[in-house]
Formats: structure tokens, C-alpha cells, sequence
């Protein structure tokens, strides 16, 4: 069933991991869809292949969402490629897995830029350029919720993105537009994986109410659904994708 037929979807970081997962599920609903990315063109045109193959349409824009003019060359071309943007999924993002207190001024600095600035940007634009009754997801973590050493400027940004959904949620609902937050436990992914140890993933794994690590599609089909009209009524929501968790 196609629930998405005739929208447009932007997925911010989609050339792999999660956001590759949520462009295909979106194109296989029906959606015509962005596939941002910032450096890696040979996985964003493979996204691009495999939603080809599948009966989809897409096409790949390279943009540091990081970067305010990027955002607007990025709404810029999706507009001018598919006459329109109604779905926003902002799922950039980057984790350095450091205590605090070793933690260098300039790497502080690129996960505020990509986890916390990216979303301000998207968000700012969307405000004008995103269609009536359209849909915003903003992906942030878990890990806002816990007490995990080595993730606190990590768990910073997201717990700021947090609040700018719900703070956007009261701002949009003139227009029919609804925003909300996936906040994704453990996921098998590479930024997942970054500076961790098997045991590492295992104690994690553990902490679930499922007692597995989730996977990409998990999160990506929580994304369709609040993208879709069954979820008009769910909006400035935090919705905690992480197998029971916490």
C-alpha cells in the first residue's frame, strides 16, 4: 500500500546506516525522496540504484546540512527536482566517543555543528518552504535518557534537538504540520559501533526489555508511520524506539 503516494521526502545523512534504511522505506510507500549526503556520492547513488530498482524515485544532493546556505541549495533542489517538500526527516549526525574531559574543543564543536545546527538550519527552512499537513521527524537518541559515560556532548545536542521538536510542534500546527522525535536505543549500525568493544554492545544488547541490539528497519518504520496521515493527530512527540530500554 502505497501511504506515501505523491509526497517528497528530504532524509538528511541518507547515504547509509539509518537514513539509507528510512529513504528506501519512504520510496517504497511511495514518496519521491532527497538522498542528502555530504561526502560519500558512491553510497548515496547506491541508495538512489536500489530505490530505482525497487519502482521509486529519488535523486542524491550533496550538502553539509552543517552549513546554512547547504540547507537552502539542499530545499532548493528538491524543490526544483519534485515541485515540492513535505516530508523532513533530519537524521545527520556523527558521535565521538570520548569521556568529557578528553574531549577537544574541536571535535565539541563538529557535533554541535552536525547534530544540533543541522537541525536548527532544517528546521528554519522547512518553517517556509515545507508543504501544508506536512511532516517533520527528527531523529535523536536514548541515550538523553540515561547516564552513559563517553556520550555526554553526544547526548547534549540531542537532548537540545529534543526540545527545538517540541518547540517547532507549537510553531507548525497552524499549518497542519507535525513534529516529532524517534529516539532510537542501541541500533547495528557503524556510527553504533564507533569505540565500542563486543563486550560493549552485549552489556547494551542486555539492557533491553528484548535483549537484542535493534536494527535499522525498526527505526525505519516508525519513521513511515509518522510520516504518513495515520499519524496526523501525533505531534511533539518523543517517541522512544529502543526495544524497551528504559
Amino acid at each position: 500500500m502505497k501511504t506515501l503516494q505523491g509526497k517528497v521526502a528530504i532524509v538528511t545523512g541518507a547515504s547509509r546506516g539509518i537514513g539509507a534504511e528510512i529513504a528506501l522505506t519512504l520510496a517504497n510507500a511511495g514518496a519521491k525522496v532527497i538522498i542528502n549526503y555530504v561526502k560519500n556520492k558512491l553510497a548515496a547513488d547506491k541508495v538512489c540504484t536500489d530505490i530505482a530498482d525497487a519502482g521509486g524515485e529519488s535523486f542524491a544532493v550533496q550538502a553539509d546540512v552543517s552549513d546554512p546556505r547547504a540547507v537552502r541549495r539542499l530545499f532548493d533542489e528538491a524543490t526544483q527536482h519534485f515541485g515540492r517538500v513535505d516530508i523532513l526527516v533530519n537524521n545527520a549526525g556523527i558521535l565521538i566517543f570520548k569521556k568529557i574531559a578528553d574531549m577537544q574543543d574541536d571535535e565539541f564543536n563538529q557535533i554541535v555543528d552536525v547534530n544540533l545546527k543541522s537541525v536548527f538550519y532544517t528546521l528554519r527552512e522547512a518553517a517556509t518552504r515545507l508543504a501544508d499537513n506536512g511532516r517533520v521527524i527528527n531523529i535523536s537518541s536514548t541515550v538523553t535518557r540515561l547516564m552513559l559515560p563517553k556520550y555526554g556532548p553526544y547526548a547534549a545536542t540531542k537532548g537540545a534537538v529534543e526540545q527545538l521538536t517540541r518547540i517547532f510542534a507549537r510553531e507548525m500546527g497552524d499549518k497542519g504540520i507535525t513534529v516529532n522525535t524517534v529516539s532510537p536505543g542501541p541500533v547495528y549500525t557503524e556510527l553504533f559501533r564507533a569505540g565500542k568493544t563486543e563486550e560493549d554492545i552485549q552489556r547494551m544488547a542486555a539492557m533491553s526489555s528484548l535483549g537484542r541490539i535493534g536494527e535499522i528497519d525498526d527505526i525505519a518504520q516508525i519513521v513511515l508511520f509518522l510520516a504518513s496521515d495515520e499519524a496526523r493527530w501525533v505531534t511533539g512527540q518523543d517517541i522512544g524506539a529502543n526495544g524497551g530500554m528504559i
